[in-house]
């Protein structure tokens, strides 16, 4: 089977979150079954990725929707990957959707329509390729109008759409209609329009063939008026027609403590050893003094959804308990204060770094106990599989991918409501078994011998592929 996959992010390339990861992750693990994948991403200005690339055709535009060419070259695993270049949308500095101050690039509907809009034409075979899909696969919003152009220009090509967060919906003025090549008819309830807005989530949702979700307990939890972000109820019909699976994350091989190169030590064996190694390098890096007691790690944007508020009130159960505590994040401004403020009065007890540090977030994850992951919400989430892999055990919300891939009592602790009291309880059942160390041992074990490798999801996808080829 031939399929394009177009993302925004890509592990290697440019990164902001987990969509990265699983943009790189998914493609890889379903060529190794067969499938012919290609990669569709923006051309974004100054950076340089895998093989080098060469203009293979030229692309036209629609509406106020610019021309662009289309260049071709490889990942570094030789998964065909094509970019699409148009400098006056993509060569800008900051991150794939802001600039460096942090604010949305104001014309970001319409640089995410020319990414999905030349999907939509290379499955049409306006690209004058020797190679056409089966399938487009499309992720998160930045994605999502292809299955809109599909049908709105007449294609018999099935599309896929991947949810990877409700919450971020594309939302853009309904006077941009026409500016984005979208037919008036699709401003309409049973179209795109969303409270008088554009939602590209919602021409996702409604025009794909299939949609699939980041987990099975995320994928039931967004046909819910509380998840459900306003699309609860077409949610719920897609679901109740076999359009809607819900397919857990994985993590890369990348992500190993036997292998991992940005980690002091590596391990097994000698797992206790290193671990402590590796959290000592953390602790020099932070501020945290020398100390024999568990040590507690956070990596995450800090924003609401992540609980952020909730870990900063139960940081005081764990000082007041004999632990450390280690944030490493950047995001939403208030909180970044609040953050620097706890550091500020719990010296050597409490150390954070404000910013996206690679390094430092595979050796915190590797040098600690356990690992916080407080989310409101968390439609699949990567971290908590992370942590069980490098034997921290993680303490999470009941929610979304984290009930899906956590074994409370085994391989870490749930705990049910969003609530500062509800988490500290969690800290402290953490706390006992911490004090009894053939327990912390046995926990250890099993959570770093849970498989979370893509095999079994790439088996799910393909499924998904098949079921949407034989309904178009």
């Amino acid at each position: 089977m031939k399929v394009l996959f177009l993302t925004s992010e890509l592990a290697g390339y440019v990164k902001t979150g987990g969509l990265a990861d699983v943009s790189a992750a998914i493609p890889k693990a379903l060529r190794q079954r067969g499938a012919d994948m290609r990669i569709l991403i923006p051309s974004y200005g100054g950076i340089e990725f895998g093989s080098p690339r060469q203009v293979v055709c030229h692309l036209d535009g629609a509406g106020g929707i610019p021309s662009c060419d289309l260049a071709a070259g490889a990942t570094t695993d030789g998964i065909p990957i094509y970019f699409v270049v148009c400098p006056e949308l993509y060569a800008r500095p900051g991150t794939p959707y802001s600039s460096p101050d942090r604010l949305d690039w104001p014309d970001n509907d319409v640089r995410f329509a020319r990414l999905a809009l030349a999907a939509a034409q290379i499955a049409q075979g306006e690209a004058s390729l020797s190679w056409r899909p089966d399938l487009v696969h499309a992720n998160d919003w930045p994605a999502a109008l292809v299955a809109g152009y599909l049908v709105w220009r007449g294609s018999d090509v099935p599309s896929i759409f991947t949810v990877h967060n409700l919450a971020h919906q594309g939302l853009f003025d309904a006077s941009r209609l026409h500016e984005l090549g979208i037919p008036s008819a699709a401003y309409a309830i049973d179209g795109m329009e969303f409270h008088h807005k554009l939602s590209f989530v919602k021409a996702g949702l409604f025009y794909a063939t299939q949609v699939t979700t980041v987990s099975p307990t995320y994928a039931r939890e967004i046909t819910t008026e509380q998840f459900g972000s306003g699309l609860h109820g077409l949610l719920a019909t897609l679901s109740a027609a076999g359009r809607l699976t819900g397919i857990l994350n994985r993590i890369g091989e990348d992500w190993s403590p036997k292998q991992d190169r940005h980690l002091v030590q590596n391990y097994p064996p000698r797992t206790q050893e290193a671990k402590e190694r590796n959290a000592n390098a953390v602790r020099r890096e932070v501020a945290l003094r020398k100390h024999r007691g568990p040590l507690f790690a956070m990596v995450s944007r800090l924003v609401h959804q992540k609980g952020i508020d909730l870990a900063l009130a139960a940081a005081e159960t764990i000082i007041e308990q004999g632990g450390q505590f280690v944030l490493v994040g950047e995001g939403e401004r208030e909180l970044e204060a609040a953050v620097r403020d706890l550091a500020a009065q719990n010296p050597g007890m409490v150390g954070v770094k404000i910013a996206f540090d690679e390094v430092l977030s595979h050796r915190a994850i590797a040098g600690s106990d356990f690992y916080l992951m407080p989310s409101r919400f968390e439609p699949s989430g990567l971290n908590q599989m992370y942590a069980q892999t490098y034997g921290s055990l993680p303490i999470a919300h009941a929610t979304g991918g984290l009930v899906d891939s956590i074994e409370d009592g085994k391989t870490g602790f749930l705990f049910s409501d969003a609530t500062a009291k509800a988490l500290k309880d969690a800290i402290l059942r953490a706390l006992d078994v911490y004090a009894q160390p053939r327990k912390q041992a046995s926990m250890r074990r099993a959570a770093m011998a849970s498989d979370f490798s893509w095999a079994s999801a790439a088996a799910e996808y393909e499924k998904v592929y098949r079921r949407a080829v034989t309904r178009a």
